[in-house]
């Protein structure tokens, strides 16, 4: 006969003095990095800041664009300002998942004749790994994402192997283009902690890509954060505090998106075929944390939930044959929702 457990939430130790110059400290790299960011890429502050949030709550990335926005610029730019090691990964229907996570070969000695197994790391074995079109290559291929993105670890020949921290992926998708492409399953899209839709530049923003893409221009891009500052800024956002009045926006915000709950929305009833998971809760409360600490701040805001919701919601919505009919994307339910459960 099972017995009923009581789980204890632990509570976090106080606030130091060292703790908060770290907050500062990471406030003042947030400028810093945005600053080298702009050497390079002109626009996208938001999907910058976004994509910060998702490094230093340890999630993962997904960004839709059509081609030619700098998509893969923006990650690249963002490792060299971060001091970080940088792959990518052109995915291609011909990709093998051992192309990704590595292989074993076999080695011969010349000395002694003797023949051993040597593994040779992947592009996986980095720290900010680009998926360039992580559409265009078939499911098992995808799949060889999967374990890498959850645990930080690949399987190969029947060993684990850890990935080293921190582990980033940033993977893109073309919206607009359906042929020869495998859309992404739906565990993997849950996967992604941000959906981030990358828009085209203001016209005043595309006259300066073009005076800096058709001249002499170089830009020259400093590191401003350290390997090790980034792990240990990593585990201060996770002590970040938030409110109970904000945990609980973010429970009725999610369970909202559910159909099957009594609760949920007329429009959500009618146009939602599948809701968002808990994945979601946690991803709203680690990105409204990491929101609030690039701030300065080590407190939660309702704002820093609303700053993250439609990255986090955007792709975890699955709308039915009545929204597509009206033409109604993920995005507006959000919006609806954002306005019907504050």
């Amino acid at each position: 006969m099972s017995e009923n457990v009581e789980f204890v939430i632990p509570k976090d130790a106080p606030w130091t003095d060292k703790d908060l110059a770290k907050i500062d400290r990471l406030k003042e790299a947030h400028h810093k990095i945005l600053g080298q960011i702009r050497k390079a890429v002109v626009g996208q502050d938001a999907v910058v800041h976004l994509t910060m949030i998702g490094l230093f709550s340890q999630g993962h990335c997904l960004l839709m664009g059509v081609p030619g926005l700098g998509k893969t610029l923006l990650v690249r730019t963002l490792a060299s300002g971060l001091s970080l090691q940088f792959r990518r990964v052109q995915f291609t229907p011909a990709l093998m998942p051992s192309d990704i996570t590595g292989t074993e070969v076999i080695q011969e000695n010349k000395a002694t004749g003797e023949r051993h197994f040597r593994f040779l790391e992947g592009p996986i074995f980095t720290n900010i790994l680009l998926a360039d079109e992580i559409n265009r290559t078939p499911p098992k291929t995808q799949a060889a994402l999967l374990e890498a993105m959850q645990e930080r670890q690949v399987t190969v020949g029947g060993v684990r192997r850890a990935l080293s921290a921190p582990f980033f992926v940033l993977a893109t998708q073309n919206p607009i283009e359906q042929e020869g492409t495998y859309p992404l399953p739906e565990a993997q899209m849950d996967r992604f902690m941000f959906q981030i839709n990358v828009g085209y530049p203001t016209e005043d923003e595309e006259r300066k890509i073009l005076a800096m893409t058709t001249s002499g221009y170089q830009s020259d891009v400093q590191p401003v954060l350290e390997h090790e500052e980034i792990l240990e800024l990593q585990k201060l956002v996770r002590k970040v505090e938030i409110g109970e009045d904000v945990t609980n926006f973010i429970l009725r915000l999610v369970r909202a998106t559910r159909s099957t709950e009594p609760e949920a929305p007329d429009f959500v009833k009618k146009w939602v075929t599948w809701g968002a998971s808990p994945r979601a809760c946690q991803n709203l409360v680690i990105g409204g944390k990491a929101a609030a600490i690039l701030d300065g701040r080590h407190q939660v805001k309702l704002e820093d939930v609303f700053g993250v919701a439609h990255a986090v919601l955007g792709h975890r919505i699955m709308p039915n044959f009545a929204a597509e009919a009206e033409r109604v994307t993920s995005h507006k339910i959000v919006d609806e929702l954002l306005k019907v459960v504050a």
